[in-house]
């Protein structure tokens, strides 16, 4: 192994979670962001059983690695359970989250102290890009349901996965 950690020198690692049904330009703009402040970003595709997503976790995760490939730092896994037992596995200190609005500051603050509370592990806010403040997947999901247009809102592999998606389920 070459490079830093075979030199002895500790890896900046981070987390951004979330369900990203589907991923959105706003997650993206997080993950990018992050990207550059960290040596390694995980992306954790949360699994929540009582919800049924739009696509499968395996495809969650194939369209994030498509759209995060050029970032070369980025690692896509899924994860059911508590995010802080994700962090101890992999030695990550820190979790990467985008506020959107004053009103996501509430849970997510809590969340944060949760966190850190039951492991140590920190919560970093980064303030979305104001392009999207109001951009979240489940109202992306419902516009193109109504055959809104979202392909600004989202990769353009993952709109065409989208249309292909909705036009199944008819």
């Amino acid at each position: 192994m070459t490079g830093p950690e075979s030199e002895g020198l500790q890896l900046r690692r981070a987390v951004c979670p979330g369900s990203f049904d589907p991923i959105t330009n706003g997650h993206l703009d997080i993950i990018a962001r992050a990207s550059k402040l960290y040596d390694v970003v995980h992306v954790a595709v949360m699994i929540n059983k009582s919800k049924q997503g739009l696509f499968t976790v395996a495809e969650r995760i194939e369209m994030i690695r498509e759209v995060t490939g050029e970032y070369g730092n980025v690692v896509v896994e899924s994860h059911h359970g508590l995010l802080v037992d994700f962090c101890k596995e992999r030695d990550i200190p820190a979790i990467v989250k985008g506020l959107r609005a004053v009103s996501d500051f509430d849970y997510e603050l809590q969340m944060a102290q949760m966190n850190n509370g039951l492991s140590g592990v920190e919560t970093l806010f980064v303030p979305t890009n104001p392009t999207y403040s109001f951009l979240s997947s489940s109202l992306v999901k419902e516009v193109a349901a109504w055959g809104g247009d979202v392909s600004h809102l989202l990769p353009a592999t993952v709109h065409r996965a989208l249309v292909r998606r909705l036009a199944e389920k008819g």
